[in-house]
């Protein structure tokens, strides 16, 4: 496989490591035709099949184009410290960006190939905030060379007293999810990924 793109899954399993995920994948009694490439916890990241050979985890067949035949799948284990996991994840995304030359722009989610929910954490009743907030996590990295995310560069984002988000503090600039402030504002925020905008509307 000549992968162009890499996919994010969450593993729909809360009580599994990475380590068990690996070993699940040949346990005799395991008769599904589905795999994955990298594994990820709150400790380590363990691959499962290499790189340049097909894994069978975005649920959209075999066609040339296909997720299965063009994308590298990422599974996020859901057990233990998920914050750290999902650290761990942006850390390890990041540096496959940078290795290959891409940007945020090559990642994938399960459901943008086959519409299965997932990675599920990520949903959130279908605003996929979770999935901004997960790409934005890699964004930063990639950008400030893998650089994990200090205590003293978290910020509390506050609208009218009440917490609503942590933001990051960069170079004097506090970075935070938009929507998080927006509708605490009372106001809707749409997005669209075709012209990369994001669209804030006040109720009146």
């Amino acid at each position: 496989m000549a992968a162009t793109t890499i996919t994010i899954h969450n593993t729909g399993n809360p009580s599994s490591n990475a380590a068990g995920e690996r070993s699940w994948l040949t346990n005799p009694s395991n008769d599904r035709q589905a795999s994955f490439h990298i594994v990820v916890d709150s400790k380590e990241a363990v691959e499962c099949i290499p790189l340049d050979e097909n894994a069978w985890h975005a649920g959209d067949g075999s066609g040339a184009k296909s997720g299965n035949r063009t994308s590298i799948g990422i599974e996020i284990c859901e057990s233990g410290d998920y914050a750290k996991t999902l650290d761990n994840a942006a850390e390890l995304v990041a540096s496959m960006l940078k290795a290959r030359g891409w940007g945020v722009d090559r990642l994938r989610r399960h459901f943008d190939w086959s519409g299965k929910i997932c990675p599920r954490l990520m949903y959130d009743s279908g605003k996929w905030t979770g999935w901004t907030a997960f790409k934005n996590m890699v964004d930063y990295k990639l950008k400030t060379g893998g650089k994990t995310v200090k205590k003293d560069d978290k910020v509390e984002v506050l609208v009218n007293g009440k917490k609503v988000a942590d933001g990051v503090l960069d170079d004097g600039v506090t970075y935070t999810p938009v929507r998080a402030v927006a509708e605490a504002l009372g106001a809707s925020v749409m997005y669209d990924a075709g012209t990369k905008t994001v669209s804030i509307v006040a109720k009146k």
